[in-house]
């Protein structure tokens, strides 16, 4: 028997890289790239521990995927993310050529793929990834609000 992943199995496995994100410190956003049928890369957030503003999730899933593909062209990769990318991400979703581009929850301050920005998604530019929005958006917005509640609650006491 042949078991072949869905796009929620895929944001599944984002969601537990973000979930140890969250246990880490760090705003709970987890990546995924698949290749083929095959995860080649898995990250979180890393930007809080590292003080290096570029290791969003995103980011450090493209590093990881370009290196394992040993290219820094993506075009035969799915990118399962948690949360919208900020424009930094768009823009390396853009230059890595990602085909596809699964997003668990909008983010209606920082969102560069059509919640404040239309980085991805922009005809303008040379490569446009076909975006999907909303597979597992309950959860992924659940851990991101749950996350900055209990960061208020530890700042207040």
């Amino acid at each position: 028997m042949i078991f072949i992943m869905t796009d929620e199995d895929y944001m599944r496995i984002a969601l537990q890289e973000a979930e140890a994100a969250a246990e880490e410190g760090e705003i709970p956003v987890g990546a995924v790239i698949v290749h083929e049928g095959t995860i080649i890369a898995r990250a979180r957030n890393a930007n809080r521990a590292s003080h290096d503003p570029t290791r969003h999730a995103e980011l450090e899933a493209i590093r990881l995927a370009a290196s394992a593909l040993k290219n820094e062209r993506l075009v035969a990769c799915e990118l399962f993310v948690t949360k919208e990318p900020c424009a930094m991400c768009a823009g390396a979703i853009v230059h890595a050529r990602i085909r596809r581009l699964i997003i668990g929850a909008r983010d209606e301050k920082y969102g560069a793929c059509g919640s404040v920005l239309s980085v991805c998604g922009n005809e303008k530019l040379n490569h446009v990834p076909e975006i999907v929005f909303g597979v597992l958006e309950n959860e992924s917005s659940l851990l991101l609000r749950q996350f900055f509640e209990e960061l208020r609650h530890n700042k207040i006491r």
